[in-house]
């Protein structure tokens, strides 16, 4: 694994440990409304990296098919979509400002089934970044250095605020700042090591790319449509999630255009 692949696989998780760092200098639990603008900011960016880093590029790699080029986008993304239904429900977890958990009954604490809601958000961008650098390895694609560098940086823009809104409630809730703020980078961990191992997995399915791009793009809308827009969306004067999910999703779309 070269050291841009590297740097790549961990541009994502230096987003997610910085936004944890907020902890540290922030006094106060985020307010409710900035909570929103975050979440919709991040919806914006996962939709937008979806849709131009992977789908459009799965159903250019699968060109071939003449005007059938959308069914491996449509069956790979049908896969990531139940993918994720499975794993929201055999893995115990609780939503931000959720009262009730999901999933499996379990006697977890209220804080450690946060911290496994957003590992499981964080599956599939882990997912998304490790295939689409397998397909700029492999050298067999249309997927470019910089492409790959889009969506690195895009996932990194939106974890950090998801790093804040994870470290900063456990915090307030009685966690030591170094707590919440470990809590918070090791709730990222699993998106450098899901992508290693998808880069590994993927190079023996090679053929299968344009269905494995449009799997990771089904795994993170439903993610978006299952979690962050419910989020964004909730209480009153919630206008601020849909300005920012605009603003995520035109900021994602010109990091795609501009190096890919």
């Amino acid at each position: 694994m070269n050291t841009d692949v590297l740097l790549g696989l961990l541009i994502p998780f230096a987003g997610t440990a910085l936004g944890s760092g907020c902890v540290f200098f922030m006094k106060k639990e985020l307010d409710i409304t900035v909570q929103r603008a975050l979440t919709g900011f991040a919806a914006g960016v996962m939709v937008a990296a979806s849709i131009w880093s992977l789908i459009i590029p799965s159903m250019e790699m699968a060109e071939g098919f003449g005007k059938f080029s959308f069914i491996p986008a449509c069956v790979g993304f049908w896969i990531g979509i139940l993918f994720l239904l499975l794993l929201d429900t055999v893995i115990p977890h609780l939503h931000m400002n959720a009262e009730e958990a999901e999933g499996p009954k379990a006697d977890f604490k209220k804080t450690t089934m946060m911290v496994l809601a957003v590992t499981l958000h964080n599956i599939p961008e882990g997912m998304a970044v490790g295939v689409v650098y397998a397909g700029f390895i492999s050298g067999d694609t249309m997927i470019t250095a910089g492409g790959a560098l889009a969506l690195a940086l895009g996932i990194a823009i939106q974890n950090f605020p998801e790093g804040a809104i994870i470290s900063m409630p456990l915090c307030a809730e009685g966690k030591s700042k170094g707590r919440a703020f470990l809590d918070g980078v090791l709730s990222g961990a699993v998106e450098p090591i899901g992508a290693a191992l998808t880069i590994l997995a993927t190079g023996f399915f090679l053929p299968a790319m344009p269905y494995l791009l449009s799997f990771a793009a089904g795994a993170m809308i439903y993610v978006v449509v299952e979690e962050l827009i419910p989020e964004m969306s909730s209480g009153e004067h919630s206008n601020i999630g849909v300005i920012m999910f605009a603003l995520g999703f035109t900021l994602m779309m010109a990091l795609d255009v501009a190096l890919g």
